[in-house]
């Protein structure tokens, strides 16, 4: 008896903010725990949702990208009403009075339930992000080609 192929799921991460980051790990937690096979492929703004927490770049202005935009996961700020950091500070607030899970807790959920993340390479040489910078979870650093192989194979292909 052969076994069915999961349906799969592959999604492209380019915002690095917070809400766009909570639906997109929303999304796929949710899609792994519903017996589907999920990649993503993490590019540009939303490599953050990969990185720890350290410092980045190589050159003057690879430094100074990972001083402006700096930071791990907890330092994303929603697409509108971040006001400095005062709107991060508020939906934290108003996510754990709900008891809604963090940023960082809907990532390992969707690492628990076997979803697997790709940094864009590409963009990992542009921005001087180097894979020591990233969460042990990543399954590998690849360029398109690579995602576009997985998203060719896809039932649903997502971009966010």
């Amino acid at each position: 008896m052969s076994e069915e192929k999961k349906p799969k799921l592959a999604m492209i991460v380019f915002s690095g903010d917070m809400d766009k980051l909570f639906a997109a790990f929303s999304i796929a937690a949710g899609a792994a725990a519903s017996n589907m096979e999920v990649v993503m492929f993490f590019t540009f703004w939303g490599l953050r949702a990969l990185k720890k927490k350290s410092s980045t770049g190589r050159s003057f202005l690879g430094r100074l990208l990972g001083w402006f935009y700096g930071g791990d996961i907890e330092r994303a700020g929603p697409s509108r009403m971040n006001y400095g950091g005062i709107g991060r500070w508020m939906f934290k607030k108003m996510m754990k009075a709900r008891r809604v899970p963090s940023l960082s807790e809907l990532r390992q959920a969707a690492i628990d339930l076997g979803v697997r993340m790709y940094g864009c390479r590409m963009s990992m040489e542009v921005m001087e992000i180097p894979e020591e910078s990233l969460i042990d979870h990543v399954a590998a650093c690849v360029g398109v080609a690579s995602f576009i192989e997985q998203a060719r194979e896809a039932d649903v292909s997502l971009f966010i």
